[in-house]
């Protein structure tokens, strides 16, 4: 690859840049370039040269492309452009016990608005097979007075009808939210509340009844999630 043309198409730095700042002119360059997955990048010197800075700053930045997955190296190969894991690091932070309570409200919020979301995917993809899955389920739950077992059914379930939408970004996803949905809810110092829809009539809606009808019903279920907001 020509210095000149390299050198052009990411812009010197001077050498007192911070390395966010190459970060940013590589990300531009991928774009500018139309990089895809498995494409051969510059060469950590050609870097150097091109941007005009030191190679510990350009390692950094590469480092910190690395560390989001969209940078890979393999054996004779070089580097390359990796497909970014767009998830991956969420998962490795996303632990109740190291997030503050306001961001935990956040993400508890963030699931209750995607439970709503749900139905015309899982109306799209359901099978026989899932709602019996599902069913079971919704009939194992008793013991009505352990808040802990009803959070964890209540997780089991929620968890199958992600899974049931065929979505591999929403069911990761859910599967992060999982941890945040039963700590919050363990946390709240009311008892647990079930909504005037349980998981046994959104199964028979998801059996005999439309999208509409579900959404209308998962809104009941959830309901004192939402009034337990409104009263904060």
């Amino acid at each position: 690859m020509a210095l000149e043309n390299l050198s052009k198409d990411l812009g010197r730095v001077s050498t007192d840049t911070m390395a966010d700042i190459v970060e940013l002119r590589l990300r531009e360059y991928f774009k500018k370039k139309s990089f895809k997955p498995g494409d051969p990048l510059p060469k950590e010197m050609e870097l150097v040269a091109a941007l005009g800075v030191s190679r510990n700053v350009v390692r950094e930045a590469l480092s910190r492309l690395r560390m989001l997955g969209m940078i890979e190296t393999r054996k004779k190969r070089g580097m390359l452009l990796a497909r970014p894991d767009v998830l991956g690091t969420f998962e490795r932070v996303l632990d109740p016990l190291i997030i503050d309570d306001s961001t935990l409200q956040d993400l508890f919020e963030l699931r209750l608005v995607l439970e709503m979301g749900l139905a015309d995917l899982l109306f799209l993809r359901k099978t026989d097979k899932d709602i019996l899955q599902l069913e079971k389920i919704a009939r194992d739950e008793g013991h009505e007075g352990e808040k802990k077992f009803r959070v964890k059914n209540e997780i089991a379930f929620h968890g199958k009808l992600y899974e049931m939408t065929g979505n591999n970004t929403l069911k990761r996803f859910q599967v992060m939210l999982l941890p945040v949905f039963g700590y919050v809810t363990t946390m709240e110092k009311e008892e647990y509340k079930i909504g005037k829809v349980n998981h046994v009539d959104l199964v028979e809606i998801l059996k005999t009844g439309t999208k509409e009808d579900f959404k209308a019903g998962m809104y009941e279920h959830l309901k004192p999630h939402f009034d337990s907001l409104a009263n904060k």
